[in-house]
């Protein structure tokens, strides 16, 4: 779409919006500055839809959002931590809702929706129930927004070009390293991935090749011999599947010291077939490669194993929170619960999904699609069966230390077991606090 199209549809949309919303807040009698941090960042393909999700509660309130908000990343996950830990926490935070959020939940630092309710009794009551997630007190904090999956985007041109089919519901494993030597061959770059900044996504679905669906969400445990147990074993096997990827020059040349942006781009641009990423990319596309949209698709995963290709991952992993400091104050409180309201609310979530999961008791009502748009919601159809991403059970300190191992597993310098040991004695391993590291 035409940037000048959609700015049309962006103001018939937030008109729309605006009037659907009146009954959620009233204008308030003495405006305030709330501050609120979101991964809506720059790069993100809802950017758009959250600064003008902002402007109209500012102009129906009278407040002021003070954004804060960047690209979802560790060190960002990070430094939210660290400003909760300081003291410096925004009113508003839109976070991930697994166990990234424990730490703040554990420290008292956000409200549970149960004690919103309290005052406010229809706050999130457009949500099911039953899709918001539970913290390890039963209770829940976060006002989920759209969610999520992962699947493999594919550059069609360069597919033509190279003479590969498209991906269908049976891509095998043996089928993907054949497209992806012929397509090496013909100069073109395989699979667009920074294994140095963003290696969880081809590392979830070899786990998911390595075993199952079912088996998707089991964590590793370091033996009391030392050795891994069977679902251990499974990531080592997974880490191993991207070491070979990369042994065979399937990745970019600077994969091991490339950003995503650039990764991404080479996808783009139409030097890169494959690409593994989420749903917030078909947003991104739209936005970045309105020319190009006829050039990319959504396919299958390849699998091997008890996986199915039309099995993925995918979820609601994100929400938003209200800080204690801000809702204990009675010159932020409403300000806060208004502005989550209204971004959760109805006519503005469905600005953010497309083909996304949703947690809305009526669902999201998306506007016309795009070609890429249509492709993803095709491709979803198929699928057979979705489950988390195992990462997202697993402490941020392990998943860090994880996948900051990926780069030195697949050039050599470390074996797959020990990436995987690591990691999982960092995530509290009961296994292994009697023993010593393993070489």
């Amino acid at each position: 779409m035409k940037k000048t199209k959609k700015a049309i549809a962006l103001s018939l949309t937030a008109a729309i919006g605006l009037s659907a919303a009146g009954a959620v807040m009233a204008g308030a009698a003495d405006p305030v500055t709330l501050s609120v941090v979101t991964s809506y960042g720059g790069d993100d393909g809802n950017r758009r839809n959250f600064e003008q999700a902002v402007q109209e509660y500012e102009d129906k309130t009278g407040n002021t959002v003070e954004d804060g908000s960047a690209t979802s990343d560790e060190e960002w996950k990070a430094k939210v931590l660290t400003d909760y830990e300081t003291g410096s926490e925004p009113d508003v935070l839109f976070f991930f809702s697994n166990a990234d959020a424990d730490p703040i939940i554990d420290a008292g630092k956000v409200v549970s929706i149960e004690e919103i309710r309290e005052t406010y009794p229809d706050y999130a009551t457009n949500m099911k129930e039953a899709m918001l997630a539970a913290a390890s007190d039963g209770k829940h904090y976060a006002v989920p927004s759209s969610g999520f999956w992962e699947n493999l985007f594919v550059n069609k041109t360069v597919l033509e070009d190279c003479g590969v089919d498209m991906p269908g519901t049976n891509y095998t494993w043996d089928q993907f390293l054949e497209d992806c030597q012929t397509i090496k061959d013909a100069g073109y770059t395989p699979i667009a991935c920074s294994l140095f900044e963003v290696p969880h996504y081809w590392f979830e679905f070899c786990v998911m090749n390595n075993g199952s669906l079912d088996s998707q969400l089991t964590l590793p445990a370091v033996e009391a011999d030392g050795s891994l147990d069977e679902a251990g074993q499974k990531w080592a096997a997974a880490l191993n599947d991207m070491k070979e990827l990369y042994d065979r020059g399937f990745f970019p040349e600077n994969t091991t010291t490339a950003t995503d942006a650039e990764t991404v781009q080479l996808f783009g641009d139409g030097d890169a077939a494959f690409l593994i990423d989420g749903s917030w990319k078909v947003g991104y596309f739209t936005e970045n490669y309105p020319d190009n949209l006829e050039d990319y698709a959504v396919a299958y995963v390849p699998a091997k194993g008890d996986r199915k290709a039309t099995d993925a991952i995918g979820g609601i992993s994100m929400g938003y929170f209200i800080s204690r400091k801000a809702y204990d104050d009675p010159a932020r409180q409403k300000a806060a619960v208004d502005f989550v309201e209204y971004l959760t609310s109805d006519d503005v979530l469905s600005r953010f999904v497309t083909t996304e999961v949703t947690a809305l008791v009526n669902g999201a009502k998306p506007a016309d699609l795009n070609s890429l748009q249509q492709s993803a919601a095709e491709a979803n159809a198929n699928l057979t069966g979705i489950v988390g991403a195992v990462q997202d059970t697993i402490s941020s300190e392990a998943k860090g230390d994880l996948f900051g191992n990926v780069v030195a597993v697949v050039t050599g310098s470390m074996t797959a077991e020990d990436a995987v040991k690591s990691a999982i004695r960092i995530n509290g391993n009961p296994g292994a606090a009697d023993e010593g590291a393993t070489g």
